[in-house]
């Protein structure tokens, strides 16, 4: 896959010189609503056997539109994972494009004029509720009108699980919650993030339990405050995990909240290492017991927890993603 970095205005050398198949969304998550739309452009463009192409970008237009502090939004998927299930997914080409409030000031036909036609789209594939300004004037009902017969629409239906849509929304207060398991059957893959192993307050060592402590960026949105299994990517190979997300108010009130995981059959020295987590299942909430011997009987329970989530469900690195299928409804214009 061909990632395109773009800049408005797009330099047309900087666009492959081929018809595509375009698929349109921010993507955050790549959740299986997402899913399904790339699946269904990608079906297309096999059919017409073209390349599949989608246009996403760099920001959250919250960014721009609600004066969002940018290095404090909470993402599902940063760009580089985004990119890694694209390519997963089938893409040839993905272009990511700086959403500034150039960009977000565009009216809908210079979008389609410039951010559309310019990309070489033939057929272009989004999900039902994709807008590309200001809903009332600029959404796939109208899409086709301001394509004046110079490509295709494809309007992809809701996707939805447990008579519900799967939405970026729905997956962030999932995790919010703590509800990884929920996310994870939404997205349609196993939530991860990234972080750095820092030094703590090594507590841990002394009940028997050392733990990594793992700074996240202000951008990574972290699971609610809990006790999950986890594996864990750290030097080169995948391992089980038992992470806390708490405050550790056995030890205090009032705690600042901090991850903090123990690697099963793991020992090393990891500090300043950086690591991949996948959130597997949540066992358990944050308990406040009387002392370190209720909290080390209490991590031995978790321990086998983990061990045990995992004999039932083995770990699998790749594949990540499972193609949805879904009706396609064709929209000409108006």
């Amino acid at each position: 896959m061909q990632v395109i970095n773009l800049t408005y205005p797009v330099s047309a050398n900087q666009i492959p010189n081929v018809p595509v198949v375009l698929a349109l969304g921010f993507f955050d998550g790549v959740h299986r609503g997402h899913q399904r739309v790339v699946a269904a452009a990608r079906k297309i463009a096999t059919d017409r056997q073209a390349k599949l192409a989608v246009m996403t970008f760099d920001r959250h237009p919250s960014v721009v539109f609600q004066h969002a502090d940018p290095d404090h939004v909470r993402y599902l998927t940063t760009v580089a994972q985004k990119t890694a299930l694209m390519a997963e997914l089938g893409v040839d080409y993905l272009y990511v494009l700086q959403f500034d409030a150039t960009v977000g000031a565009l009216a809908p036909q210079a979008f389609v004029d410039q951010l559309i036609v310019g990309l070489r789209a033939q057929t272009v594939v989004a999900g039902f509720d994709y807008t590309y300004g200001p809903a009332e004037i600029a959404n796939m009902r109208l899409l086709g009108g301001y394509a004046k017969g110079r490509f295709e629409v494809v309007e992809v239906p809701k996707a939805e699980l447990d008579a519900q849509k799967i939405s970026s929304t729905r997956i962030r207060r999932a995790l919010d919650a703590g509800d990884v398991d929920q996310a994870n059957a939404l997205l349609g893959y196993q939530y991860e993030t990234a972080g750095r192993v820092v030094h703590g307050e090594a507590r841990g060592r002394t009940l028997g339990f050392p733990t990594a402590n793992v700074a996240h960026s202000d951008n990574t949105r972290v699971p609610g405050i809990g006790i999950y299994a986890t594996m864990v990517q750290v030097a080169g190979q995948w391992v089980m995990g038992m992470a806390s997300v708490g405050r550790n108010v056995t030890f205090g009130d009032h705690r600042p909240i901090t991850v903090e995981i123990y690697l099963l059959d793991f020992k090393a020295d990891i500090y300043g290492q950086a690591l991949t987590i996948r959130w597997g299942h949540r066992m358990r909430g944050e308990i406040k017991f009387d002392g370190a011997a209720g909290l080390v009987t209490q991590l031995k329970h978790d321990e086998q927890a983990t061990r045990d989530y995992y004999q039932a469900h083995p770990f699998r690195a790749q594949p990540r993603l499972t193609t949805p299928t879904g009706r396609l409804t064709k929209t000409e214009g108006f």
